[in-house]
């Protein structure tokens, strides 16, 4: 394709990526924009190809995250989009190796219909999977598997999880874009028409009749969830106690029949063991309602290291406790401080303290059930998920504070990753954050029970349990390995290794 339509088909295709996601979430646009990133870097050179990736990636990661740079202003916003750009770069120069050495390797119309776009699927979910892993953990926000929590192959979530149901999306545009363009191009390959849309029409067919996965359910359980709306941005500059105690006003003492109580993320602000204020208030809850309190805090060990904290605090003090294990880099972390304060000293400088990854499980024992806790970016990480269902969760709480980006689509994003979760997980999930957006989901997906975003109330909802085992939960990490491994051992073996040679 010449450089004058790539380019821009290409930046077309970021920018519908970007519209499938929250907001406006026209989770249908990703099918338009897969096929545009596709079709632009198929047949380039690999410089090209980079080149075409990175200006894609652009377009859709300046949109897609612009709720980074809401309280920091647009350094660390473009400095992460530019830098996730280079990961779409990165793996279009494999995809359009792939339609060039693949398509040459496997000549025939079905190895181009059918086979060829399995690579290109499998390089994609590779890619995601990198950099949703690395450097320092990875920011797996922005998946294509992400974007269909409304669309109608978001139930396979449950068989393949968020990375395979990536695989199956970009899989179905690939063998489109294979029929449209690729094998009319070659010698003596040419389809008809009728075939290719026949084609086309039984395998998207095929995948809407896989049905969803039968959930298993037993018995609900009665859960208060609470929005305090407290001052609980970084630069809110509330007084010690404000968002305590705006979480103990929203918090309806009289509920009927509730099994326990859950707030968000940081809610009780300090260690209650510590601070007698803190634990004087969580007191003045459970000892009205005689249930369990699901709080989060800010905890300090012995040797002087920080943990973001959710616990369980009953009648008779605390109970259990689980550490977030993927406190967010630069955000409540700063890797190698030494070398970035040197780049972005003032920046840097806001950061005064780092939180330590916990390594406690993050299932707890709560009013008689077992809970899986995901506190904020937790929810993003897709071995925490499998160690929730495996560690017998029967629901899963994802505490969260989204008050650093009031007026922005992050907590839409956020809630919509959670919304997968539950689908991958077969797990009702209930999305409590400080000021929005909270909801109950259940393990279908399907919105239960919500409150309006900044404002102070709570919603009492009986949530199903449950009790069965997703294939997604047992098998998805395997997958997600045979698919990323599997695309680049492809890629290599049909690499014409032996004609440069010579």
């Amino acid at each position: 394709m010449p450089v004058g339509v790539a380019f821009p088909l290409a930046v077309i295709g970021g920018l519908l990526l970007a519209l499938s996601f929250p907001s406006p979430g026209w989770w249908f646009l990703a099918y338009p924009a897969v096929a545009c990133l596709l079709v632009a870097v198929m047949g380039q050179r690999a410089r090209r190809a980079a080149w075409l990736g990175y200006l894609g990636g652009v377009a859709f990661w300046v949109p897609a995250i612009s709720w980074a740079g809401r309280y920091l202003g647009p350094v660390p916003w473009f400095a992460l989009a530019l830098f996730e750009a280079a990961y779409l770069a990165l793996g279009s120069v494999a995809i359009a190796l792939a339609y060039r050495w693949v398509a040459r390797a496997v000549p025939s119309t079905a190895g181009r219909v059918w086979g060829l776009p399995a690579v290109v699927a499998a390089l994609w979910t590779g890619r995601e999977w990198f950099s949703g892993s690395w450097p320092y953990g990875g920011f797996a926000w922005g998946r294509i598997g992400l974007s269909q929590s409304q669309g109608p192959f978001a139930h396979l979530a449950a068989y393949v999880g968020v990375l395979g149901l990536t695989f199956v999306v970009v899989y179905c545009v690939a063998v489109v874009v294979s029929l449209v363009v690729v094998v009319p191009s070659g010698p003596g390959l040419s389809v008809r028409a009728p075939f290719r849309v026949a084609t086309a029409g039984l395998l998207v067919a095929a995948v809407l009749a896989v049905p969803a996965w039968p959930t298993a359910v037993r018995g609900t359980v009665r859960v208060e969830s609470v929005q305090g709306n407290g001052p609980a941005g970084y630069f809110d500059g509330a007084a010690p106690g404000e968002v305590l105690a705006a979480q103990v006003a929203a918090t309806d003492l009289a509920a009927k029949g509730v099994d326990f109580v859950v707030w968000p993320e940081a809610s009780a602000e300090y260690d209650p063991r510590q601070q007698p204020v803190v634990a004087s208030a969580l007191d003045s809850v459970v000892d009205t309602m005689h249930v369990p309190l699901v709080a989060g805090a800010i905890t300090q060990t012995s040797s002087g290291v920080l943990h973001n904290t959710s616990f369980v605090w009953t009648t008779d003090g605390w109970q259990s406790s689980y550490d977030k294990k993927r406190p967010v880099p630069f955000g409540e972390y700063v890797p190698d401080r030494w070398f970035f304060s040197k780049l972005a000293p003032s920046l840097i400088g806001l950061l005064q303290r780092d939180y330590t990854p916990g390594t406690k499980p993050n299932v707890l024992p709560v009013g008689g059930i077992q809970a899986g806790i995901a506190i904020c970016f937790d929810i993003v990480d897709d071995g925490l998920t499998t160690d929730m269902a495996r560690g017998g969760a029967q629901v899963i709480l994802a505490q969260t504070n989204n008050a650093d980006f009031d007026g922005t689509d992050e907590n839409l994003q956020q809630l919509e990753i959670a919304r997968m979760r539950a689908i991958e997980t077969g797990r009702s999930l209930v999305n409590i954050s400080t000021v929005g957006a909270s909801q109950v989901i259940d393990p279908s997906g399907r919105t239960i029970d919500r409150v309006p975003a900044y404002t102070a109330t709570s919603m009492v909802t009986d949530v199903p349990l449950g009790t069965s085992t997703t294939p997604a939960t047992r098998f998805s990490g395997d997958l997600s390995l045979v698919l990323c491994l599997g695309g680049l051992l492809v890629l290599l073996a049909c690499a014409p290794w032996r004609r440069r040679r010579s």
